[in-house]
Parts: C-alpha cells; structure tokens; sequence
C-alpha cells in the first residue's frame, strides 16, 4: 500500500516540476504619456488558455501531504457533518463553500490541530499564503513537535518563493522522518532550479536510497545528468523511469531532446511515433514529429500531419491551446507559420488558425499578411473583436491612419456596444490631433461603460493635449477613483501638478504611490525627479532624473529634465551634454531646447 501511495505522490510532484516553466503573461500598462505621440500600444492579442493534464494521476501537491495522525473521534455531531461536507466540497474544488463549513468545524472543536492542518491546506489551494502562514506559526508555537506543520510551512515559503526558509524546513523535515518521499521531490526541485545540480543530486540519491523505485527520482537524475553534459547516464536514467513507469510521457520527450543532440533522427522518429501510438492526440508529438520532418527534408511527412492537425482544430480546441502555449507565447514565429501554412490546408476557413498566424506575421513586421488573414476571422469567433482592433492598428502602423479611423468607424457602425472599439478610434483622432472627435467617442465610450477607467484616462489626456488642464485634473481624479492602483494616472496627475508648479505635496505622494506599484517604471522616476526640481531640491532631483535616464537613456524629455537640473547646479558643460543628446531624440516643438543650446554655446560652453 505504501509504496502504491508513493507512486502516486512521484506522479503528482513530476507533473507538477516539469509544467512549472509554463510563463505567465501580465499586462505591461504603456509607459506615461508625453506630448510627443499618442500611444500605439495595442491590446493583448491573445489569452492563453492552461492545458488540462493530460495524466488522470495528476492532484494538487498539498494533497499529496500525508494526513496526521490525530484521530477525529471526539468531533461533535455537527462539527463531523462540517467537516465531511468541507472534504466533499474541497473535492469539487469549491473552495470557498468548503473554506466555510471547515471554520464551522473549527468552531466546534478549537483546539483541533487536525481541523487547522485542513484550513491551512484550503488556504494553500486558495493562494491565501499569509491566512496559511498565520495558523501554522500559531500551530507551531502550540506544538513545536508537529511535522505535519512543519511541512506546511514549509510548503508555504516554497510558494512564496522564500527558498532558503523552505529549504531549511524541507531538510529538517527530512532529518526527523527520511522516509517523508515528496519532502525530497520539493527540496530537490529548488535545488535544482537555482542551478545547485550537485545539491540537487544528493537530495534526488537520497530518495532513491530509501525509494529505489521513485521513477520521479530516475527522472530527476535524469535532468541532471543532461544539464551536466553526460548524455549516457541521462539516457539510463530515463529508461529507468520508463521502465517503472511506461505510460509517462514526459521522459519520452527528455529522450528526444537528448538523441537530438546525439544526432540519433531515426531514434528520434521513433519515440515520436510511440508517443503517438500510445496517445494519437498528443499535440505536442505531433506538432513537433511535424517540424522534424520538415527540418530533415521530409516535407511531405510533415505536411501531413499538419494537414491531420488542421482537421482536428475544427473541433479540439487543444491544438489551439498547444499552438499558442507552445509556439506564440514563447515567440516562435517562424514555427507558428511553418505549422499553421500546412495545418489551413486541413482547415482553411478555421478563424483561432488564421488569427495565430496573423499575430505571428504581425510580430514578423509581415503587416499585409497580417492583415490577409486577420480579415479571415469570422465574426463567429472569440477571436473576432481583436483580430479587428489589429487590422486598425496595422493600417495606423502602416502610416494610413485615416485608414485606420475609417475602419474603426465601419466597425462601430456593426457593433456599436463594444466600449474598447470607442477607446481604439479616441485614440487614432488624439493622435491625429482632432481633439474634439477624440473626445465625443472617448464619451460615448464612457457612456457604455461609466466605470472603465481606461477611457477615462484617455479622456484626461486628451484633455491635457487639447490645453484643456482643468478638465484633464479632474479626468484623472476620477480615473484614480475608479482605479486606486492606476499607476499610469496616478503619474500623470502628479506630473502635471509639478509641470504645473502646483500642490506639490500631493504630486509628489501621487508619485511615491505609483512607484510602488511600477518601482523600475523611469518615466515615473523622472516624474519624482522633476517635484524635486521643482521644489528647488535639485542634489535630489539629480539623483532621481539619473535613474530615469539609466532606465530610459533615449527619452527626449527625460534628458531635458536632467539638463535643466545641471543649469540650476551651475554645471553647465553637463547640462548641454544632455541637452544635445535630448534634441537628438526630440521629433517635434525643438525651438525651446536649441534656445538652450545656442544660449550656452554662446557664453563658450
């Protein structure tokens, strides 16, 4: 039974360690607006959905946690009835529901560690690290003794990425009880995601010592051995875990990477086509058997699988998934294209393949093919709305910005409820300078969606280029109110109030307030700088406005700023140093600065 119980742990940690690379993608807000341009950042042009695992042994790792021993005999009635009901609900993975009658559990029986070992792990699944870590200090505190504690906390630095409290846990853990087995996956994991592969090993040798059939710690050998360079004891180990495992994927794939660089193609074709013997929808195996066999002059083999995998993207959305996860989101453009040409053969009129490959030529600066197939996108699509917003954008990229107002025009005269489309068009006549359009569909948009904040901060800048100040403040108040954490706007209102030489208490708190929330942002910091300059703080000013240049060495303004700082310290070589190198960058309203220059040059500087 137990070495059952371990299998499934090696399982779970495996699946767990090597889908741990998958990236996340946040939004990156556009950086503080100037007067020089209207902004051309365009919305995220995708979401990328998480694959479902594919192994039916895959669980959560807190579930893995071996339960404690504290028997559950004396819950009252009600307490046990809240109790099964938090274990049925946690297993539907309706956290919060089962969150609630754990606590009403704990209101019967207090003093159960038990019950709060429980909480702790729905806080866990939650992301709740502070909840989690408040009750497992106090447990720890009342039982200095509790393992099960121990591993939690553990569990909770390992997650708040505190590794060297998670690993001091994990090794003490393994101290008082060497046959904990996940306890060595976890602590061999951080070992070997900082780099520290002989650390690493011990802890994985360790394992297999006390677990000869970990196939987890095979694998993990495995790992090792190839990122040390020795491809033989990779290659056993692998097979070793194959061995004890056959249905694993994972180090079928290892293999592969491994006689790649043995320059073994037909052992390589080979573990492919077991793959897909052993699972015909693995994705992944297809589309990289596909690759393979273009790349080693097999196009014909390779077209046909894709030609197979079109086919299958009408109707599993997987392939989508695995196209985007694999391939779009790491930036693989020239991937993308090669699979998705040979894929619309099987599939030509499929909107999710043709919006992939428009992304990835727009990425490629290929804008008419970008656009060809972005126009392929039917209006059936979760893709639609955004394919329309790059077609906009690809024509403003273009130069044709009356292009790109015309068409967003048409495609507000379809959909005319969709507030992002008035922000895109409010956009395109800010930039065109016909302040006055900008803003009626910057309103109109608003008027759909009074809360978005993001037409409300394009309504204050616009406000602002248009020399309307008054309303610009006020725009960006309200912004702020529908968005504390707008950092953005929390620096343009701060900014404008130094520019403006007003309230500079309040800008300056407005501006520590968005630079906790974008600390490297330079147009942020520059906007520090230029309180401090204007509070005639410049030896402060000077240390802020050389940050911002450190982090945005080309901004015209930026560089002016810090020249002015210069002139007021009376280090006038400096200062036309940064003068010089800002007219460099400055396309337009140069009269002001070459004043500067020519003023300086004139008195021999």
């Amino acid at each position: 039974m137990r070495s059952h119980f371990i299998r499934i742990i090696g399982v779970i940690l495996l699946l767990m360690a090597v889908s741990s690379c998958a990236a996340r993608k946040p939004y990156q807000a556009p950086p503080k607006e100037r007067s020089e341009s209207a902004p051309k950042s365009r919305p995220q042009p995708h979401q990328s959905p998480q694959s479902p695992q594919s192994d039916p042994k895959s669980a959560k790792a807190e579930e893995a946690l071996p339960p404690a021993k504290t028997t559950f005999h004396q819950e009252p009635t009600n307490g046990y009835y809240h109790f099964i009901e938090a274990q049925i609900q946690t297993k539907k993975g309706k956290l919060d529901k089962a969150l609630s009658h754990l606590q009403k559990a704990i209101n019967g029986d207090s003093d159960s560690i038990y019950l709060r070992h429980e909480l702790v792990k729905i806080y866990l699944q939650q992301q709740n690290y502070s909840g989690a870590l408040e009750i497992v200090e106090k447990i720890r505190a009342e039982v200095p003794d509790d393992l099960e504690a121990l591993i939690l906390f553990g569990r909770i630095k390992d997650h708040l990425n505190m590794t060297e409290d998670a690993k001091k846990a994990y090794n003490e853990v393994l101290d008082r009880d060497p046959k904990q087995s996940q306890i060595y996956l976890f602590l061999g994991r951080i070992y070997f995601q900082e780099k520290k592969l002989s650390q690493a090993r011990r802890v994985y040798k360790t394992l297999l010592k006390h677990f000869p059939e970990s196939y987890a710690g095979h694998f993990f050998i495995g790992k090792i051995s190839a990122e040390q360079g020795n491809s033989q004891a990779a290659l056993k180990a692998f097979e070793k875990t194959l061995e004890l495992e056959p249905s694993l994927e994972e180090p079928r794939f290892e293999l592969i990477k491994l006689y790649e660089t043995l320059e073994k193609p037909q052992r390589i074709i080979e573990i492919y086509n077991d793959i897909l013997k052993r699972n015909p929808k693995n994705t992944r195996a297809s589309m990289e058997l596909a690759l393979f066999y273009i790349k080693t002059e097999k196009s014909a083999k390779g077209a046909a699988l894709l030609e197979h995998l079109g086919l299958r993207s009408k109707s599993d959305i997987e392939v989508i998934r695995t196209l985007i996860r694999l391939y779009l989101d790491p930036k693989k453009y020239d991937e993308v294209i090669i699979l998705i040409r040979s894929m619309l053969k099987g599939a030509p009129d499929n909107s999710e393949l043709h919006y992939v490959i428009g992304v990835a030529y727009d990425n490629q600066k290929e804008i008419e093919r970008a656009i060809t197939h972005f126009k392929r996108v039917l209006s059936d699509s979760k893709f639609y709305q955004n394919a329309l917003i790059h077609i906009a954008f690809l024509y403003q990229e273009q130069g044709n910005l009356d292009e790109a107002i015309a068409f967003m025009e048409g495609v507000i005269r379809k959909i005319p409820d969709n507030p992002e489309f008035y922000l895109y068009l409010g956009t395109f006549y800010e930039e065109k300078e016909d302040f006055r359009q900008a803003i009626d569909y910057l309103k109109k948009g608003i008027e759909l969606d009074p809360s978005n904040s993001k037409l409300h901060f394009r309504l204050g800048v616009t406000y602002d280029k248009w020399g309307r100040k008054k309303d610009s403040i006020e725009t960006m108040k309200r912004t702020i109110e529908l968005d504390p954490k707008d950092a953005r706007a929390l620096n343009y209102l701060g900014y404008t109030y130094a520019d403006l030489g007003q309230n500079l208490d309040e800008a300056e708190n407005l501006i520590l307030k968005a630079l906790e929330y974008k600390p490297h942002d330079g147009y942020i910091t520059d906007s520090l700088g230029w309180i401090y300059f204007k509070k005639g703080l410049f030896e402060k000013a000077a240390e802020y406005l050389q940050k911002a240049v450190g982090l945005v060495p080309t901004d015209p303004i930026i560089l002016e700023h810090l020249g002015d700082v210069y002139m007021k310290m009376d280090q006038k070589k400096k200062a036309l140093g940064f003068y010089e190198k800002s007219l460099l960058n400055k396309k337009k309203d140069k009269a002001e600065l070459e004043k500067k220059i020519e003023e300086l040059k004139k008195n021999g500087f």
